[in-house]
């Protein structure tokens, strides 16, 4: 406000020096112009004082706003399901939370600033205007709600453009990212040709969308621009026609080219912004569209905490389907885990093995029946408890980029090195992690790039370890390991089984022959279940498994 004051004076100043000078000379004293002069020296510094509040106080609140939506973007993506990341790309969700967020700062910060500014300016001067010359100041407001109207005709065009960028950007870091993190099956297949082309191709289209933006831009200011003219010849003609008839006088008329001159910097300054705000307005859109995402796995309101764990899981007819159109991967499901025991699950692909395993500590919810732990329905239970009771070992390690500490201290945020190195010899991985350059301290690379797979996993199970859960999901921890690497991992995956319920999906049948029940999943559910050794004697489909596994070993 202070700031659009000083602006406002001037006109009025040069107007009273004027028309003082045309009509009344002798008024115009040194005094009186040292005393304007000071005057206007006094707005002028408390104009700098306050603009630099505006321009450091008003980024730094845009800068405070956007880095309150970005934690808020993710911590809304930490509770998502795991359905959601199934069908949106990650390159995706990092524009939204990064690129999209950028220009909010910007936004927040000149958005209320820049029609705020606007407003008082077209107020104020045309109240000043109106005392000066009625006529000529409704000729100039009538042009201005044309002027308005004309702008944003293609001001929406301007924001769909924007949006589809937006969109278009989401998609190449998908695509990058895709690339950057396969590059070796690209290099193994000699395809980077087929890559270039094919990022050549977005890069393309982002192009022509960036085209159709700035045409729309182009127009948008070719508008002002023409409106900028307008009114100039309107000040000039209907200006220069009171003055002759005496209806306003010379320095009236330097007010009004003065006061539309502000008038139509206020426009420009808002045409200049109107980039940012669709930028703005795209990526507070966007980030809603994140925020509104539902969350599908949620505490209910009396959920209660998991404590004392035994380790009794029970499935009761339970089914399960992906999505409402989808058909059943699980039908019908009854299965008995008491305490202690090691049950494994062996079938053909697509039986839903995996799935029961991510059913367990809900990254889904069951579609049909219940499953509970130690007597209580998991949906009745704080999923952080849940959670931190169950220990998951995967075929797909994930290493997170860091050192090996850091690795695998993430089953325990805080451990010290001390408890780290104890899990680490558990796991049988203390050997190799000597030999590292570093130690504990050796950088693993992106998602691990840096080891080799069986180290990876070794890792990983120290990271189980270190966490010390009653319940162990093991799903197909060893499928894609060397034998010698499997026997070193199997070794650490018995000794992690000690004592604990254990659930394991096993690929290799020479991993489970000493599970306490084995049971055979496949498309039409349970088929059959029992020792291995009762497997084997009723010579039904694991039996024919087994033959074929050992078989093929043989051979």
């Amino acid at each position: 406000m202070l700031t659009t004051i000083n602006e406002m004076i001037l006109p009025m100043i040069l107007r009273y020096l004027t028309n003082t000078g045309i009509e009344n000379p002798e008024a115009l004293s040194i005094q009186v112009i040292l005393l304007i002069s000071g005057l206007y020296l006094i707005l002028k510094v408390v104009d700098i004082i306050a603009n630099y509040y505006m321009n450091n106080i008003g980024h730094v609140m845009g800068a405070m706003i956007e880095t309150d939506m970005r934690r808020d973007a993710f911590n809304h993506l930490q509770n998502l399901s795991d359905s959601f990341y199934n069908k949106t790309k990650v390159g995706q969700i990092m524009s939204r939370i990064t690129n999209d967020l950028f220009d909010v700062t910007e936004f927040a910060h000149h958005c209320p600033e820049e029609y705020f500014i606007g407003f008082i300016k077209i107020v104020v001067s045309f109240i000043i205007l109106i005392n000066i010359n009625i006529p000529l100041t409704l000729i100039i407001y009538f042009m201005i709600p044309i002027m308005i109207f004309s702008a944003s005709k293609i001001n929406r065009r301007v924001r769909k453009t924007f949006r589809k960028q937006r969109n278009h950007i989401g998609d190449i870091n998908a695509s990058i990212e895709d690339t950057l993190l396969g590059v070796r099956v690209v290099k193994s297949f000699a395809n980077e040709d087929y890559e270039i082309a094919r990022f050549q191709e977005e890069n393309d289209e982002f192009l022509d969308i960036k085209r159709d933006t700035y045409k729309n831009l182009s127009m948008f200011h070719s508008v002002t621009r023409i409106f900028d003219g307008l009114m100039y010849v309107t000040v000039i003609l209907f200006g220069g026609i009171f003055m002759v008839n005496g209806s306003i006088l010379p320095g009236d008329l330097v007010a009004y080219v003065l006061f539309v001159t502000t008038l139509l910097n206020t426009v420009r300054r808002i045409v200049e912004f109107t980039e940012n705000f669709h930028k703005g307005m795209t990526g507070i859109e966007r980030f809603v569209e994140l925020m509104d995402t539902d969350i599908d796995i949620f505490d209910s309101e009396d959920a209660k905490e998991l404590t004392d764990v035994k380790g009794h899981i029970l499935f009761d007819n339970v089914s399960f389907k992906y999505d409402s159109s989808d058909d059943y991967v699980l039908k019908d499901i009854d299965i008995e885990i008491k305490p202690g025991e090691n049950i494994a699950l062996v079938g053909p692909s697509g039986g839903g093995k995996t799935t029961i395993s991510n059913l367990i500590p809900r990254f889904y919810d069951v579609t049909e029946g219940a499953i509970s732990i130690d007597g209580t329905d998991i949906r009745d239970l704080q999923i952080k408890s849940l959670r931190s009771n169950i220990g998951m070992v995967q075929q797909d390690v994930y290493l997170f980029s860091g050192t090996v500490y850091e690795n695998i201290a993430y089953g325990k945020p805080g451990a010290s090195l001390e408890d780290v190195i104890a899990a680490a010899k558990l796991a049988g991985a203390d050997e190799f992690i000597d030999k590292l350059p570093e130690g504990y301290d050796t950088y693993v690379g992106e998602r691990g790039l840096r080891l080799s797979g069986g180290q990876k996993q070794r890792i990983s199970i120290a990271r189980v370890f270190l966490k010390n859960p009653p319940i162990l999901i093991l799903d197909e921890a060893t499928s894609a390991l060397d034998n010698k690497s499997e026997r070193l991992i199997q070794n650490s995956l018995e000794e992690l089984a000690k004592g604990r319920t254990t659930l394991t999906i096993a690929h290799r049948l020479s991993t489970i022959m000493d599970a306490n029940r084995i049971i055979v999943l496949t498309e039409d559910g349970i088929q059959e279940m029992g020792t291995h050794d009762e497997l084997l004697k009723s010579d039904g489909l694991y039996a024919n498994l087994y033959k074929r596994s050992f078989g093929d070993m043989n051979e």
